[in-house]
C-alpha cells in the first residue's frame, strides 16, 4: 500500500470517528454553524470596527480582508478541487450506508480542499493580526474551528480536506497581512471596547443557534 492509500485509509477512519459522535441536538448545531448566512451579522460587526476605527484606512483594511476570502475561496473550489478531484464522503458510494448526514444535504461533488475551512480561517488569521487582541483572537478562531469542524460532522468533508483547508487560508491570510503592512501600514485596533463588539455578536448567534436547535 503506497502513502496515498495509507493517508486516505487513515484519513478515512478518522472521518467515520468524528463523524460517529452526533446526536439530534448538535445535527441542528452544527447545521447552523455551516450556513453562511448565519454570520452575516458577525461580518457586519467587524466591518463596523474597522470603519469606526481605521476611519480613512479602513477601506485598506477591509480590501485585504475581502482578497483573503476571494483567494482562500477561489484557491480551494476554483482550483484544487477541480485539480484533485477526490470526491466527498456524502457522495462515495461505499460510506453511504455509514455516515450520517444532516437534513439530505450532500455538498458538490469534489471535498479536497474545504472552501469552508480556507475562508473561515483566513478571516479569522487575518483579523486577529489586523485587531491584536487575545479575546477576540480566541473568539474567531473558536468560530472559525468549529465551522471547519461541523463541515466533518456534517459528512461533506474528510479531516484532510479540512487541513488542507485551512493552509490555504492561512497562506492567504499571511499574504494579505504582509501586503497590507509593507504597502499601506496600519495600526492595529488597540481599543478593546471596540474590539470586543465582534465578540459579543459571535456569542449572541451562538446563543441563538442553540436555542434554535432546542426548539426545533
Amino acid at each position: 500500500m503506497n502513502l496515498i492509500h495509507t493517508l486516505n485509509a487513515w484519513d478515512t477512519h478518522l472521518f467515520l470517528y468524528l463523524n460517529g459522535i452526533h446526536s439530534t441536538f448538535f445535527d441542528g448545531v452544527m447545521y447552523a454553524f455551516s450556513e453562511k448566512l448565519t454570520w452575516i451579522p458577525l461580518y457586519i460587526a467587524v466591518l463596523y470596527i474597522v470603519v469606526k476605527y481605521w476611519k480613512r484606512d479602513a477601506i485598506w483594511v477591509v480590501l485585504s480582508l475581502v482578497l483573503c476570502i476571494v483567494f482562500a475561496d477561489q484557491v480551494s473550489s476554483g482550483i484544487i478541487k477541480d485539480l484533485v478531484q477526490r470526491p466527498r464522503p456524502s457522495q462515495t458510494a461505499e460510506l453511504q450506508a455509514v455516515i450520517h448526514l444532516v437534513n439530505d444535504y450532500h455538498g458538490g461533488k469534489y471535498g479536497f480542499v474545504s472552501s469552508h475551512a480556507a475562508n473561515s480561517i483566513g478571516f479569522a488569521l487575518l483579523s486577529s493580526l489586523l485587531f491584536k487582541r487575545k479575546f477576540y483572537t480566541f473568539a474567531i478562531f473558536t468560530w472559525a474551528i468549529l465551522t471547519a469542524y461541523s463541515r466533518i460532522y456534517l459528512g461533506v468533508h474528510y479531516p484532510l480536506d479540512i487541513l488542507g483547508g485551512a493552509i490555504v487560508g492561512t497562506l492567504g491570510a499571511l499574504l494579505c497581512f504582509w501586503t497590507v503592512r509593507k504597502y499601506r501600514p496600519v495600526k492595529p485596533a488597540d481599543t478593546d471596547l471596540q474590539v470586543i463588539v465582534p465578540v459579543i455578536v459571535f456569542g449572541v448567534s451562538l446563543i441563538a443557534i442553540v436555542f434554535y436547535s432546542i426548539i426545533r
